[in-house]
């Protein structure tokens, strides 16, 4: 690694894995609404911020650890569009129980100060993510505030939501029932699913297939193929595949990303 840059620096010179279709669907230079639900580092946010500058992103992250990070890096990277809130967006409100993950790998450079554990903490426990990843501990339970993304809107006077970067941990179907009727008022959703249970009870891709589908949602993208873990693009019929543009709108995504599995619904 170069001296001079640091692991946050080489992550923010590669481009997040959705840029081509965020900037297929959306001006760079509107006043978009981000939600980053999961932040962690803050890192995510940071690139929504430098690729739609004057984009407002809410970052959401319930670990005390992680959101002194967001902090640390907005300052670092100059982003004063990123809003940072200490909670967990889930299904109700009040206090829910979190479990911290911690760890490093045993074959990492004893002067690689990234932090590789602090990412995988839910608000499920564990299950295959143990095994997935032996050097990952739970060792540690705390209790964090939540609050539902339908609640925050309210409070925040937010009507619409332009896209929502989410990745809890296994989690995902809470914050998106934890919409309520919001749902229907977000445009796009990347979201991390799973094959298999790595986390206890943590709905499948299946049931986080059907629930967005139910509210009208388009699947667009998804990089699961045959692993246990990817990501999903989704996107509000509504919003986007209307009569008259919905082919035009498939005709510009195909050529900025050859690689998504696309499914439109007929006019």
């Amino acid at each position: 690694m170069d001296g001079n840059l640091t692991n946050e620096d080489i992550i923010l010179q590669s481009p997040p894995e959705n840029e081509k279709e965020l900037k297929a669907f959306f001006n760079k230079k509107a006043k978009l609404i981000f939600f980053d639900i999961g932040s962690c580092d803050g890192l995510d946010s940071v690139r929504y911020a430098k690729i739609f500058p004057n984009s407002k992103i809410f970052a959401f992250e319930p670990l005390e650890k992680n959101f002194l990070l967001i902090k640390k890096n907005m300052e670092r990277y100059k982003c004063t569009n990123i809003y940072p809130f200490n909670l967990a967006l889930s299904e109700k409100a009040g206090q829910s129980e979190f479990f911290v993950s911690s760890g490093r790998p045993d074959n990492i450079d004893e002067y690689d100060s990234w932090d590789y554990g602090n990412k995988s903490s839910s608000l499920l426990a564990p299950e295959k993510h143990l095994q997935s990843y032996s050097w990952i501990k739970f060792d540690n339970k705390i209790q964090i505030k939540t609050q539902t993304l339908n609640d925050f809107c309210k409070k925040m006077a937010i009507d619409v939501i332009d896209f929502i970067h989410l990745d809890v941990q296994g989690a995902e179907l809470m914050v998106l029932k934890g919409a309520k009727e919001k749902i229907n008022s977000i445009k796009m959703i990347w979201l991390e699913v799973a094959n298999v249970e790595l986390y206890k009870n943590q709905p499948l891709r299946a049931d986080i297939n059907s629930y967005l589908i139910q509210n009208g949602f388009t699947l667009l993208k998804d990089t699961l193929e045959n692993n246990d873990y990817g990501d999903q693009l989704w996107v509000n019929y509504k919003y986007f595949f209307k009569k008259r543009t919905s082919h035009f709108i498939y005709k510009v995504y195909r050529n900025v990303s050859k690689r998504c599995k696309c499914v439109l619904k007929n006019d």
